[in-house]
């Protein structure tokens, strides 16, 4: 069943009033806070709560490994993804240290990593297969498999809801997963390798025109077959822990839960998720913009103004993290500066 189809929430008019009316009572000239202003309506009108708050942050990574690894396409083995699972949940990890500094949940999840059974304390593993295929020669997952993927994140969000969360965060880690980003940033946008590819983790200038080689080769295999199917763009050229993110921004939007979109692979999960379901969007909160020049063109396509600029290029959720402590200012500031009124202050003219 196609669930991503379904109808999403729809942030509340009326609160959303409510809360431009407060910004206008506080005692500073209207509209002189700006952007911190505008997040706590918006986030005001998704919570359907003229008092917003982020009290009880959720952050969910989504891990996965790619076949297009064998291409020699990345500065790190793939070795490091389940390292880094296990960093994550010892708490060694950028997100991990974010997410203790705002008293966040941290789920971390093993969508399809390559090699035989662990067991680490704090992962969830599921096995959906030992990586992707790689999308240089054939499609990346079936659509059972991305289907698979994208019910794992239905299934985060809907655990966050129960346990109460205010807003969600998802993260990604897995090598090769820019080339991944980058592939289907070309295929979602119409454009060319060479324009949508950077380095990544981090790699060398004759490494990044492999790189580059190798993901126009992809589009010329599959370009004709996907057309502008997002899902089949998903299938041909993603990543597992891309699906789920895809499937857990569509479930928060469908559920009224919003969420932080976080840099250059989360915000192409959020353009497959706007592609599959278009109400989604208004429950996306940008929380910061990459070094990385894709970045850069999918929130253009998205008409996303990210809180942040910090040229950030780790993943896992951390520029999303960052803006977490931004939108908790704006919701603190609205819900805790006096009124006019209420400091005996003379208002502005009439």
């Amino acid at each position: 069943m196609k669930w991503w189809s379904d109808a999403c929430k729809v942030a509340n008019a009326d609160v959303r009033k409510l809360a431009e009316e407060r910004q206008q009572q506080l005692t500073k000239p209207t509209g002189s806070l700006s952007v911190l202003e505008n997040i706590a309506i918006q986030l005001a009108a998704l919570q359907n709560n003229p008092q917003p708050n982020v009290n009880y942050p959720w952050i969910a990574i989504f891990a996965g490994d790619h076949g297009v690894m064998e291409e020699n396409i990345s500065a790190y083995p793939q070795a490091v993804t389940r390292q880094m699972l296990q960093n994550f949940a010892t708490g060694g990890a950028c997100i991990s240290v974010i997410a203790k500094e705002y008293s966040a949940i941290l789920q971390v999840i093993d969508c399809g990593s390559v090699g035989g059974d662990y067991e680490y304390a704090g992962v969830e593993r599921h096995c959906i297969a030992q990586g992707t295929a790689n999308f240089a020669k054939q499609a990346a997952m079936t659509e059972e498999q991305c289907i698979q993927a994208m019910n794992l994140g239905c299934e985060s969000v809907e655990k966050a809801i129960a346990n109460g969360a205010s807003i969600y965060i998802a993260g990604e880690m897995g090598i090769g997963n820019t080339c991944s980003a980058s592939a289907l940033s070309c295929l979602l946008l119409n454009e060319t390798a060479e324009q949508l590819t950077g380095v990544g983790t981090g790699i060398r200038a004759e490494q990044l025109q492999h790189k580059k080689d190798i993901i126009q080769q992809a589009i010329q295999l599959h370009q004709n077959h996907v057309a502008d199917d997002p899902l089949k763009i998903l299938c041909a050229v993603g990543g597992l822990e891309i699906a789920a993110m895809t499937g857990a921004y569509i479930r928060c939007a469908q559920l009224g839960l919003a969420v932080i979109i976080d840099g250059f692979i989360s915000t192409v999960s959020a353009l497959i998720a706007v592609r599959l379901n278009p109400e989604a969007r208004q429950w996306m909160i940008f929380g910061h913009q990459s070094a990385e020049y894709g970045h850069r063109r999918l929130l253009e396509e998205l008409n996303a103004d990210p809180l942040l600029k910090l040229n950030l290029r780790l993943g896992e959720g951390s520029g999303a993290g960052a803006a977490l402590g931004i939108i908790k200012l704006a919701c603190s500031l609205h819900n805790n500066m006096a009124t006019f009124a209420e400091a005996a202050v003379i208002g502005e003219k009439v």
